[in-house]
């Protein structure tokens, strides 16, 4: 019996499939292991809590392991693929294949169909692939230039909103919120949080700003607001390149939009008053299915 790891490397967190041929035998999460974001040493850590994980809750040993398929941010390149790959291989010793983190979640939502993808957790982008096998991107750039609609863009826009807010002499519960989370005292000390170098975490400010919009904080919806029209904008990119002739499902993949209704929401209607033909699928995907399915199919293939 063959057995396969999939693994989701995020900026936040990473979660892990452990499956046979044909059922899935565990599933669970670990710290970040996004080696752009995080660094080599602390996505090793994370990488050999998830092999220890998953081994102890299958009842297998590391060799055991016929094939990894790790989704990562940054997993198309071939220095970072590189450097994720002798990491794991270090724990492991079956065969490892190293993608971007767009292809497991393209994967988990429509295996080898066409279709497009949006990802939204610490940060973003926009994928797909049509029947011909062309596929195309937009977005996921990094945090200084692109990322639209991400956690880290949300956190950091809610900081720039709240002070606006301020400066407009107008109140609201956003600006509590964002201390809060940051567990800061006032505002002039988020302040000095948000523009400290390096650059502090502002994907994790992502559930104050959840939780504001959800209390009917205006300044805190109308964030979220833009963060589904950015990233529906991202999704438009990639339609018009691919799908104009041939009409694909979308779907929806991460942290942004699994927590976030009003994203949701507002990306769907975004999508469909400009593609009406085009199905959006309601349910958020979960990447790591989709790379356990790779290890599957690439021993399939070895």
């Amino acid at each position: 019996m063959g057995i396969f790891l999939g693994i989701d490397g995020g900026g936040s967190k990473t979660t892990w499939a452990i499956g046979d041929e044909t059922s899935v035998l565990a599933t669970g999460s670990a710290g970040p292991s996004n080696v752009v974001r995080v660094g080599a040493a602390q996505a090793r850590e994370a990488l050999t809590t998830v092999v220890r994980q998953a081994c102890e809750n299958a009842h297998v040993s590391p060799a055991q392991i016929q094939r990894t398929c790790i989704g990562i941010a940054g997993g198309a390149r071939p220095e970072t693929a590189a450097i994720v790959r002798r990491l794991a291989s270090e724990l492991i010793s079956g065969e490892i294949e190293v993608v971007g983190d767009m292809v497991i979640a393209l994967e988990s939502a429509f295996g080898e169909e066409p279709g497009g993808i949006v990802i939204a957790g610490t940060g973003s982008i926009a994928y797909g692939r049509n029947s011909a096998g062309e596929t195309a991107r937009a977005g996921g750039w990094g945090f200084a230039i692109s990322d639209e609609g991400s956690g880290h863009w949300i956190g950091r826009a809610a900081v720039a909103a709240a002070m606006r807010a301020y400066d407009e002499g107008r109140s609201t519960r956003l600006l509590e919120c964002l201390t809060s989370a940051w567990e800061v005292n006032n505002r002039e000390q988020l302040v000095l949080a948000a523009n400290s170098t390096p650059s502090p975490e502002f994907a994790a400010l992502f559930p104050a700003v959840v939780a504001a919009a959800e209390s009917g904080d205006p300044t805190a919806e109308a964030v979220l607001t833009h963060a589904g029209s950015e990233l529906a904008s991202l999704a438009k990119i990639v339609l018009v390149r691919l799908f104009l002739k041939e009409p694909a499902p979308v779907a929806m993949s991460g942290g942004v939009f699994r927590n976030s209704a009003l994203v949701r929401e507002v990306f769907y209607n975004a999508l469909r008053r400009q593609f009406p033909e085009i199905a959006v699928k309601q349910e958020v995907v979960d990447p790591v299915i989709g790379a356990l399915e790779l290890a599957r199919r690439g021993a399939a293939h070895s």
